[in-house]
């Protein structure tokens, strides 16, 4: 607030002449790290989006849930689906919500018993995924686009036959 013309003021105490600064001339993508055109992708590189932690939040909800066969490890097994379920939401370009892990649990038959040959195929698969980057990501890249695109109650109801939703 300006203060009335009555009180005295100093040199001190008036408005600064303020001293015009540069702009900038604009940023471009020099250094060898830079990404010029669109984020990689392909097999191994992940899907990227944004809010990816909280699939671990949502992966909490379904403790107790899952539908273990004896030596799987639950640590291992949400590990495993959870790119799955980053993957189904990284494709709708949104952060990941709980049908995404619905979805990648239910391809895997761990929501509904499962059929004895996936049971097979998914134990060495899973087998220490929480603790390897790249098994996590070769279960993930089994899922294809057109699976990821369903709705969770139809992978579900299409768990015996499983090989139609993989890549195998």
């Amino acid at each position: 607030m300006a203060a009335p013309d009555y009180v005295p003021t100093t040199q001190g105490d008036r408005p600064r002449e303020v001293l015009g600064t540069p702009g900038h001339d604009g940023w471009t993508a020099t250094r060898p790290g830079d990404l010029t055109d669109r984020q990689p992708s392909g097999p191994l590189f992940g899907n990227q989006g944004p809010d990816q932690g909280y699939a671990m939040v949502l992966a909490e909800r379904f403790h107790g849930r899952l539908l273990l066969a004896e030596n799987e490890d639950e640590h291992d097994v949400v590990a495993g689906c959870l790119g799955v379920g980053l993957a189904r939401a990284s494709l709708f370009g949104r952060a990941p919500v709980i049908h995404d892990l619905e979805l990648a649990y239910g391809v895997w038959g761990y929501l509904d018993p499962p059929p004895a040959d996936l049971v097979a195929f998914r134990k060495p698969l899973f087998a220490g995924a929480s603790h390897h980057y790249w098994d996590q990501r070769a279960i993930a890249d089994l899922v294809p686009e057109a699976t990821l695109r369903l709705t969770p109650a139809e992978v579900r109801r299409r768990v015996g036959e499983w090989r139609s939703l993989l890549n195998t």
